[in-house]
């Protein structure tokens, strides 16, 4: 069919920038004369419904030495070029969509391109080549099996919903399964940097995602830009975590307010715009929070994902708990097992130690002098962000490779130590791939301790009724 500007300008007749637009695609099909076009209606998410110019063709990627012919749907608004297309792919019977860093689960597809999209600069041919770049990087397709007769039945139905233009059905049949140790770190500050080479250091991931959301250069990414990291990718696009198993959360507000809980309150902000989000790219992925003050904000991730308390947790006393851990083995040169001694609550000033068994030839009160003497030593050290992100990186080793280790990190507390409301308090859990397994329940009468944990609840259950979630 050739290309027939008088049509294309009878069916644009109610475009904006009609001749604009006509003088776009006429440049198009130069490049690209297998494109065809017509007028369609699309669906948008709230529902409503607009004509809107079709415009389908297929486009050659390289990968792996082959070449594959991607389809693909633009759907040209009528105030282009001025606003840039919608975007998807358009997959036959036999192939299934590949959910990734430029592709969602509903086949829409998000480029920087289309992001940062400014007539005149910005052309759909431009838009193209880009779209080629990215796919050589990672396919988006993938072929579905002839004989599986079920699910091209389903597939087929799952693309008539991509025609139609619905962008919120639910695809989990078609996601490609990932079996890659996929992390994402939220933040490009210290600490996100701190996290992403901990982690990059002891091999955790085969592909890690830093989400640097700062402006300009003010995050430390760019020097991981310059000095690149093997599986190490830098991206401001939430859908590029898309199938993490685990999400670290390391951002903070800087709010400039005298009032702590105008910050708290700024932090949640922030985090209101980051996990429904990121939870929705990796819904069975686990949430860890080392923003803080880290109880509060386990709470409002746990609150805004809508997950399971099992998949959200904090740091918590990790990075405590290891240090009394070895302070007693490697310094005091005690001859119990320090393996058995945690701690636990709200980190900072009211953390408190706790043994989870007596030790056979040990007192209940040689216990206690010998983890207050190590909690002396231990309040000396500081938290600087190379030794959180050692922390970190030792919760995500026993994640992505289901150690059922046992860990203090902050978890939901209620029901714990008669704790009636909902808040995260660091408490000892085993830790797998799904998260929290189980919480060690100690087997000692603490009462000091239970009165800690009951004074620290009460405090951070009193801050969120504060807050504005």
């Amino acid at each position: 069919m050739e290309f027939d500007c008088e049509e294309l300008r009878r069916l644009l007749s109610k475009y904006k920038f009609r001749d604009l637009t006509v003088e776009e695609l006429k440049n198009v099909n130069m490049f690209f004369p297998h494109f065809r076009y017509s007028m369609d209606t699309y669906v948008f998410k709230d529902s409503s419904q607009k004509d809107l110019l079709n415009f389908t063709g297929t486009i050659p990627v390289m990968y792996q030495g082959n070449t594959y012919n991607i389809p693909i749907r633009f759907w040209i608004l009528d105030s282009h070029p001025f606003a840039p297309p919608i975007c998807f792919l358009k997959p036959t019977a036999n192939m299934g969509i590949s959910v990734g860093k430029h592709v969602d689960a509903q086949g829409r597809i998000y480029l920087p391109y289309l992001k940062n999209w400014n007539h005149p600069k910005s052309v759909i041919v431009g838009l193209i080549k880009e779209m080629i770049t990215k796919f050589q990087e990672e396919l988006p397709l993938y072929s579905v099996s002839s004989s599986d007769e079920a699910r091209q039945v389903d597939l087929l139905a799952y693309i008539a919903k991509i025609t139609e233009g619905v962008s919120d059905i639910n695809s989990k049949n078609w996601t490609k399964e990932k079996t890659v140790n996929k992390i994402t770190v939220v933040g490009g500050g210290e600490l996100g940097i701190a996290c992403t080479l901990a982690i990059t250091a002891k091999g955790l991931a085969d592909r890690l995602v830093l989400l640097d959301l700062s402006e300009g250069t003010k995050g430390g990414s760019m020097d991981l830009d310059i000095f690149s990291l093997p599986h190490v990718e830098i991206s401001k696009d939430l859908s590029a975590s898309a199938h993490s198993k685990v999400v670290i959360f390391t951002v903070n507000s800087l709010g400039s307010s005298e009032s702590y809980l105008n910050v708290l309150q700024s932090n949640v902000d922030m985090f209101r715009a980051l996990v429904p989000a990121l939870g929705h790219y990796s819904q069975n992925g686990v949430l860890l929070v080392a923003s803080q003050p880290v109880e509060i904000m386990t709470y409002a991730t746990w609150k805004l994902s809508g997950f399971p308390a099992n998949q959200v947790i904090g740091t918590g006393c990790n990075l405590d708990s290891q240090r009394l851990q070895y302070i007693i083995t490697n310094v005091l040169k005690a001859q119990s097992s320090s393996k058995d001694v945690w701690v636990i609550g709200e980190q900072g000033e009211d953390k408190v130690p706790t043994w989870g068994g007596q030790e056979e030839g040990m007192s209940h009160s040689s216990q206690a002098q010998l983890s207050n003497r190590a909690m002396e030593l231990l309040r000396v050290k500081g938290q600087r962000s190379w030794s959180v992100g050692l922390s970190v990186a030792d919760l995500v080793d026993s994640i992505v490779n289901n150690k059922k280790k046992v860990h203090s990190v902050s978890v939901l507390a209620k029901g714990y130590c008669d704790i009636h409301s909902e808040v995260f308090l660091s408490l000892p859990c085993i830790l797998g791939a799904t998260g929290v397994s189980e919480v060690i329940r100690n087997t000692m009468k603490e009462d000091t301790v239970a009165e800690k944990l009951q004074s620290s609840a009460s405090t951070i259950h009193g801050l969120q009724q504060q807050l504005k979630l």
